[in-house]
């Protein structure tokens, strides 16, 4: 294999994107604050839409192990849905 090829787990970043509904950010967000302050994570963005107020937050994530967990965490939290990608 030609080492310029491969890419090492440890040198891809990971992007979580979380979304849900203002019902379900008024129920759960102190939870949410505490699922992501488990992880460690850089705050890519957030947006409150000005329609129906639902949320889209975005994080960046070193780890896909974190990465993988934390967008399941989210995913616990009713209302709440995940996806992550790398970056």
């Amino acid at each position: 294999m030609n080492p310029s090829l491969s890419i090492g787990a440890s040198t891809l970043m990971w992007r979580v994107t979380v979304y849900c509904s203002a019902d379900s950010w008024q129920a759960h967000a102190i939870a949410f604050k505490e699922i992501t302050a488990k992880y460690p994570n850089k705050l890519l963005s957030s947006k409150k839409m000005k329609d129906d107020e639902r949320r889209i937050m975005e994080f960046q994530i070193d780890d896909v192990n974190d990465a993988e967990s934390f967008q399941d965490e989210c995913m616990m939290l009713e209302g709440f849905t995940a996806q992550f990608e790398s970056l």
